[in-house]
């Protein structure tokens, strides 16, 4: 497993249209990924599960990649995130 810390630079946070880019950028990896908050563990191929965890802007989150391409899917998902997804 890889990981790496963030901060989410989107102003309204991962609401529906960022959530959803993130989303489907993470089915697209062979690895399982996962938005750490702190104890709270969130599946980011997940659109709803995004939503729900209520991720604001300036919050420090880890993404977390575990498979066989983990360390390629981490830095495509960190590069898209640092981009402040398509905002």
């Amino acid at each position: 497993m890889v990981s790496q810390r963030l901060v989410i630079k989107n102003e309204s946070g991962l609401h529906a249209r960022p959530a959803g880019i993130l989303a489907q950028a993470a089915m697209k990896c062979n690895s399982d990924v996962w938005i750490m908050l702190g104890e709270k563990k969130v599946q980011v191929k997940s659109i709803l599960n995004l939503m729900a965890a209520g991720i604001k802007c300036g919050t420090e989150i880890e993404l977390q990649c575990e498979g066989e391409t983990e360390a390629e899917d981490l830095k495509t998902l960190a590069e898209l995130i640092e981009s402040g997804l398509g905002e």
